[in-house]
């Protein structure tokens, strides 16, 4: 007969499991579209890819190596990123240990008083432990173990831990961005400071040839060759160039004042050799086929195991519909003297039980869960597709910006070679009543204008390379 109330007790529960199951919704959610284009553009399909070099074999400059090797070890930005990628690793161990039984040790003491006129008091009074009178009041003192387990039927805490990992793995793969993004961030103001090295360096050979034009002016002016004019012209020039020496050297200690925060430390004095700066190799960099990015890019990595944990978490939200099974169990000692506690079997006690919980009405709270669940993993789909196609228009946009930048230097430098052979003759002609005033200053500027475009022109470059090896998955490793 007992057998027959045990099936039927199974039977009840295997039937309530079942309705359970037929009342969960169900929503279809499509897969992401990974596929890119075969090439980049017109550029020719070359599976060699620059991403795979270290940056330390990209860079040649030794300085611009220890500033790198510095920030990666002080960079605060970066040591805040390495501290939550631990958090991460510590909550794969918190997960793991949910599926698991938990056994605790539990020891309490308590007193109580209960009325003589009720159930309790009087039963006491009726008792006599070994010929003396049931105590009042009555303490109760208590030592045991104590196992509870939730059996993980439906695979949730298995599918968390699980999540908890690819959370983990993605938090490697963001530091690892943040690494990339660091590195170019420091190369590019690296390049920016010497350009502007540069800069100030042709204003101040700028400032020498208008202050030697100026002489000639005012000698000419006194010869009455010339009017105050002239003067007044070349001497505003002259103005106007030192004050933009002062302004090149602002931007100058602002970004020495950039690359130490990015170090980690104090404002202080950068090393740089800026005078080989337009003589620095514009070396290639290649870019492979669009398909390894999906490999190499630590943005495109850490979306995709993003995408896989929100199908976890879409699983996890999903079992809430289903029965949970728990089992509880304590063994241990109990009685109302410390002396009594050690005599057994009269003061062992033991209890086990099991119980199984599923919701049947109002499961309002639990269907938006899974709602939200399976939005979010749309959403991380969305996000994992955006990164892949952002990350093809980046590099297919950047090679583009290589080639171009390679004409314009190449006109560019024809033009500062033109331009500074014009000073030398406009200022001939100049002196020799052959010219007006007014060429000599146009071209000087126009001149200073050139040396100073292809200076940025030559930053481009070295940037545009920077900036294609990071789009291509390069810098951290």
């Amino acid at each position: 007969m007992n057998n027959l109330h045990h099936y039927k007790s199974l039977f009840f529960v295997g039937i309530l499991a079942l309705v359970l199951h037929a009342c969960v919704p169900v929503k279809d959610i499509r897969k992401a579209q990974t596929n890119v284009p075969e090439n980049y553009g017109t550029t020719p399909i070359d599976s060699l890819n620059t991403a795979k070099t270290s940056w330390k074999q990209f860079f040649a400059d030794p300085y611009l190596i220890a500033l790198i090797d510095t920030a990666l070890v002080r960079n605060q930005e970066l040591n805040i990123m390495t501290q939550s990628v631990a958090l991460f690793e510590n909550q794969i161990q918190a997960k793991k240990g949910e599926y698991l039984p938990f056994v605790n040790i539990k020891g309490s003491a308590d007193v109580e008083k209960v009325g003589k006129h009720t159930r309790n008091g009087a039963v006491e009074e009726s008792l006599h432990i070994d010929g003396e009178e049931f105590p009042e009041p009555l303490r109760n003192y208590s030592v045991g173990l104590v196992a509870s387990w939730e059996l993980d039927i439906w695979k949730q805490l298995r599918n968390e831990k699980k999540a908890a990992v690819l959370e983990y793995l993605s938090s490697v793969e963001g530091k690892n961005f943040m690494i990339t993004n660091l590195v170019a961030e420091i190369a590019d103001a690296y390049y920016e400071l010497m350009a502007l090295d540069n800069q100030l360096d042709i204003l101040h050979q700028n400032l020498q040839l208008q202050q030697n034009a100026l002489k000639i002016v005012k000698l000419q002016k006194e010869a009455a060759k010339t009017t105050e004019l002239a003067v007044r012209r070349f001497t505003a020039e002259v103005q106007k160039t030192q004050s933009e020496t002062f302004e090149i050297a602002q931007k100058i200690t602002e970004t020495e004042n950039k690359i130490s925060f990015l170090l980690g430390k104090s404002p202080s004095k950068i090393s740089r050799n800026s005078a080989s700066f337009l003589n620095i190799p514009i070396d290639s960099v290649y870019a492979g086929i669009p398909s390894q990015l999906l490999e190499n890019r630590t943005d495109i990595k850490k979306a995709s195991l993003e995408l896989e944990a929100s199908k976890l978490n879409t699983k996890v939200a999903k079992a809430n519909f289903y029965p949970s099974l728990g089992i509880s169990a304590g063994v241990g000692l109990n009685a109302f003297k410390t002396g009594l506690l050690t005599k057994t079997p009269e003061s062992l006690v033991y209890s086990f039980a099991g119980d199984i919980v599923g919701p049947i009405i109002n499961r309002n709270a639990i269907k938006a869960i899974y709602k939200n669940a399976n939005s979010k993993q749309i959403q991380a789909i969305f996000e994992y597709e955006k990164t892949i196609l952002n990350a093809y228009i980046e590099v297919a946009t950047e090679l583009s910006n290589i080639q171009n930048l390679k004409n314009v230097y190449a006109f560019k430098e024809g033009q500062v070679t033109t331009l500074t052979e014009s000073i030398t003759l406009s200022t001939r002609l100049f002196t020799s009543a052959r010219a007006d005033y007014l060429e000599v200053l146009l071209t000087q500027r126009e001149a200073l204008e050139a040396k100073i475009a292809l200076v940025d022109t030559k930053k481009d470059q070295l940037m545009a390379n920077i900036h294609l090896y990071k789009f291509l998955g390069g810098g951290w490793q």
